[in-house]
C-alpha cells in the first residue's frame, strides 16, 4: 500500500550540482514516503549516482535542503536516518562473504539468524567462504544487498539494486524488497531498466539531465504526460 502525505519521510528541494561547468543537478526536488518503495529513473548519465551522494552527504551541494520528518537534515545528519549502499564497491575484498555478513551484522546489532536468513534469501550460502573480491558481478551484488538490508535506518538508499542480476534473480530480488516496506522501512531505489522500475517501484522520480522532470505513481505521471495509456518507457519519453 503505499503512503499517505502525512506520512512524508524526507523530502529534498532545490538541490543542484556543478561539476566545473558541467550542471548534473538542477533544482531537483521530490519527497520519499514512509514505508515505501521509491525509484530514481533515469538514463545512465542522468545524475542519480550523484543525487545519492548529495543526499547521503558525501558531496556537497551548490545549494539546496533536505529535511527529515519534518525538520532540517545537514549533511553531518544525515548517517542518522539513511544508509546508502553505492554500485560497485567491494568491501572488505581480502575477506570472506561470511566474515563480512557477520561483521555487518555486529556493527548494528543484528543476530545471526537474521544474517544466515538473508544469505539463504540471496542464495549466498555456496558462497560464505568466497572472499568478497572474487565474486562476479552479480555475486558481488546479491552480497551487497545482504548488507543493506542489514541496517537498521529508516531509509535505504540502493543504486542500481539490479544491475549484474539474471532474470531469474532479478525476480527473486524483487520479491524480497517488496517484504522491507512492511517491516517499516522505506526503500529508494536508483534504477536505468525501466520495465524493472515499474514492476518494483510504488511510485517514481523522473530524472533527465539533471532534472527532476516527474513524480508520482505511473498511473499518475501518465496523467501528468497527457497519455490515456502506455508504459514507463512512453511516459519517460513523452515528460524529456
Amino acid at each position: 500500500m503505499i503512503a499517505g502525505p502525512a506520512s512524508m519521510l524526507l523530502s529534498a528541494r532545490g538541490i543542484s550540482k556543478h561539476f566545473g561547468r558541467n550542471a548534473v543537478l538542477q533544482d531537483a526536488g521530490f519527497t520519499v514516503r514512509g514505508r515505501e518503495i521509491l525509484g530514481l529513473i533515469g538514463p545512465n548519465g542522468s545524475g542519480k549516482t550523484t543525487l545519492f551522494e548529495c543526499l547521503a552527504g558525501l558531496i556537497p551541494t551548490d545549494s539546496g535542503e533536505v529535511q527529515f520528518r519534518g525538520g532540517a537534515c545537514p549533511p553531518v545528519r544525515r548517517k542518522e536516518c539513511l544508509f546508502y549502499l553505492p554500485d560497485g564497491i567491494r568491501p572488505w575484498a581480502g575477506q570472506s562473504v561470511a566474515w563480512v555478513l557477520r561483521f555487518f551484522a555486529a556493527i548494528y546489532g543484528r543476530s545471526p539468524e537474521e544474517g544466515a536468513a538473508l544469505a539463504r534469501a540471496l542464495q549466498l550460502e555456496a558462497l560464505l567462504s568466497a572472499r568478497i573480491g572474487s565474486l562476479s558481478k552479480g555475486e558481488a551484488k546479491r552480497a551487497l544487498l545482504a548488507l543493506g538490508l542489514l541496517t537498521p535506518h529508516p531509509l535505504l538508499l540502493l543504486d542500481e539494486p539490479f544491475d549484474g542480476l539474471d532474470f531469474r534473480q532479478t525476480r527473486e530480488v524483487m520479491a524480497l524488497l517488496r517484504t522491507v516496506p512492511a517491516a517499516g522501512r522505506t526503500l529508494f531505489l536508483s534504477i536505468h531498466q525501466l520495465t524493472d522500475a515499474a514492476r518494483v517501484c510504488d511510485r517514481l522520480v523522473l530524472l533527465s539531465k539533471g532534472r527532476v522532470v516527474g513524480e508520482g505513481t505511473l498511473p499518475e505521471l501518465r496523467a501528468r504526460a497527457g497519455l490515456d495509456e502506455g508504459g514507463l518507457e512512453e511516459v519517460f519519453l513523452a515528460l524529456t
